[in-house]
């Protein structure tokens, strides 16, 4: 995404100067290109706020180009070079790994607070070639590795600017050059977070201490993180800490799924007229779609978007039926959710590299098949840079009307994981896929209920983050009926993920 001054708006410009004088104070100069030494001080808090199609990624790319050039370097949470005093650095981060996928898809390197907040150990043989790679220190000579290995290396580096990749690209293993990782101890410098509306409480509270400038982006129109009162963390601030977009910039606002996302603003707007303005969509452009069914193809790779657990149970079995699922086992290429971690305290080691490589709760996975140990799964990690984990799986099926879920199979601990092929509207927060189905039923049930979220009725909140999940294409799907798929399930899609494996698998003890 190349972005200059000039291609923003009046609004947009007006907050990247603000952004400027936070800065300055923090002894960056972005109009000047210079820098001066981290001063100690911190607490500088400041938020970008803008419904969708308002222009805050185009302003965040703005942002970081703007300080690349001014010589500020990017924090991956792949790799750090060995600190200088006088370094300014620069982390882009996100709650997920698919919300990270997505900047970095538009050119924006961005990274999961989860790699910020747990850095890699490396070996100390193999960081030798890392320093090199990163411009710290000679070109090493490693046992095992030769000098076309190293040029492997370096000439992946010199295109990507990934270190484990570059490491990959000598024919290296994760396991071979990432030892462990760690909690961070030092704070870095400035962070930028997006979807900021998904922070809750805690997560903001530890990117304040690793981090003396904070500048969050977020949409004041999303669900607020649950058990947080519908209030966002970007709401406490004072208001001159605030600077809000509101020029609709995508697409030059010929979007009919952002035109919708907009009406749902007009407080007099009923579900029932909002479902007109839809079919009116849908009959003059292809980009809306009004559907009797839901397509089964479609939810392995991009779940149905509802708002009852009930509806999401009863969809997931639709969709197993359809592709005549076992009910002992997972077929490769069925879609998952991290539900989180089943590990004891003595496991926190563990814990904490599960989660750097990507399985925190929310996670979207793809199940590969069994792993080479009992218990474990071959997984992929959607939006990971390196998405190819192993990891000893507790799989649960939820069952309409049963309280206790099916388990096919599971190790005695690990990662668990629900089934993905339907998500709650909450949990979709922070994704896009290209081409979405929300399950109307589901929100006029909403409407019925009458239930509000910070004075908004909840339907409307619904709505708008889920019709906005969708990049190209809203599938607005009216009746409870399943299209059964044209092709059997399997991986062939995802062969063109990097096959990095950054863990074999390892028995819990």
């Amino acid at each position: 995404m190349n972005v200059t001054v000039s291609d923003l708006s009046p609004d947009q410009a007006a907050a990247r100067d603000r952004v400027a004088v936070l800065l300055d104070e923090a002894g960056i100069d972005l109009d000047a290109g210079t820098l001066t030494p981290p001063d100690g001080d911190g607490g500088r808090v400041m938020a970008i706020t803008g419904k969708a199609g308002s222009g805050k990624t185009l302003l965040l790319a703005e942002l970081y180009r703007a300080m690349r050039e001014a010589g500020i370097d990017v924090v991956s949470g792949e790799y750090e070079p060995r600190r200088r005093k006088d370094r300014r650095t620069l982390a882009i981060l996100a709650p997920t790994n698919k919300a990270a996928s997505v900047l970095r898809n538009r050119g924006v390197p961005a990274t999961t607070i989860h790699r910020i907040l747990y850095t890699p150990v490396y070996d100390p043989e193999y960081e030798k070639i890392a320093e090199w790679l990163a411009g710290n220190g000679d070109r090493p000579t490693v046992e095992g590795l030769g000098d076309l290995a190293l040029d492997r290396a370096q000439a992946f580096y010199r295109q990507n600017n990934s270190i484990p990749g570059a490491l990959a690209a000598a024919g290296l293993r994760g396991s071979d050059f990432i030892t462990g990782w760690k909690r961070r101890e030092e704070s870095l410098d400035i962070g930028m977070v997006d979807e900021s509306s998904m922070l809750d409480h805690k997560q903001f509270e530890d990117l304040q201490e690793i981090f003396p400038t904070l500048i969050l982006f977020g949409d004041p129109a999303q669900l607020a993180p649950v058990q947080q009162s519908g209030s966002m963390v970007f709401d406490g601030l004072p208001p001159a800490s605030v600077a809000t977009l509101s020029r609709v910039h995508r697409q030059d606002a010929d979007n009919p799924i952002l035109d919708l996302a907009h009406a749902l603003a007009d407080p007099d707007l009923t579900f029932e007229r909002f479902e007109r303005m839809i079919e009116d969509a849908a009959a003059r452009d292809d980009r809306v779609v009004c559907a009797g069914r839901v397509e089964a193809s479609l939810m392995a790779r991009s779940p149905v978007l509802v708002w009852r657990n009930a509806t999401r149970i009863r969809l997931i079995h639709a969709f197993r039926a359809a592709y005549d699922a076992p009910s002992n086992a997972l077929l490769p290429g069925e879609p998952l959710i991290c539900d989180g971690l089943e590990l004891p305290l003595k496991h926190r080691k563990k814990r904490i590299d599960l989660e750097a490589r990507g399985l925190i709760k929310g996670a979207q996975v793809i199940y590969l098949g069994e792993g080479k140990r009992p218990g474990f799964s071959r997984l992929h990690v959607v939006g990971a840079p390196e998405p190819q984990v192993s990891a000893a799986s507790i799989v649960k099926i939820e069952t309409p009307d049963e309280e206790e879920p099916f388990i096919p199979f599971a190790a005695r601990m690990g990662a668990t994981f629900l089934h993905g092929a339907a998500v709650t509207i909450h949990k979709a927060q922070g994704s896009q896929w290209p081409e979405v189905q929300v399950f109307a039923p589901d929100l006029y049930a909403a409407a019925r209920a009458g239930r509000t979220e910070a004075g908004v009725p909840l339907w409307k909140r619904l709505a708008y983050v889920a019709i906005t999940r969708a990049e190209t294409r809203l599938r607005w799907v009216t009746r409870y009926r399943l299209g059964k798929p044209d092709a059997p399930l399997g991986v062939s899609d995802l062969a063109g993920a990097a096959p990095l494996a950054l863990e074999a698998d390892q028995p819990l003890t």
